[in-house]
């Protein structure tokens, strides 16, 4: 019987060419705080004082890592906040 552990999963992406992400918000000074906090609410499942910190941290930070994971859950994350015209990357 083999045994998995979260190192040796992390050790399989790696090795598969698959590693974690950061989807990232940038600040844009064109949303209204309110605006960003219900998108990240509902498009990143955030809580709302999650997404409150997150809103601060971007507007006097200039960006703020708002989600981890694959390139390909990222990208579908992404697409959804870009028609919310916020400013996000993938890092």
């Amino acid at each position: 019987m083999v045994s998995f552990s979260r190192k040796s999963e992390k050790e399989n992406r790696r090795s598969s060419g698959e590693s974690d992400r950061l989807l990232v918000l940038h600040n844009d000074d064109v949303n209204t705080f309110e605006h960003v906090m219900e998108t990240l609410c509902e498009v990143c499942s955030h809580g709302e004082i999650q997404a409150e910190q997150c809103t601060l941290i971007t507007h006097f930070v200039g960006k703020c890592e708002i989600k981890r994971g694959n390139r390909d859950d990222l990208y579908s994350l992404k697409e959804l906040l870009i028609k919310e015209k916020l400013s996000v990357t993938i890092e």
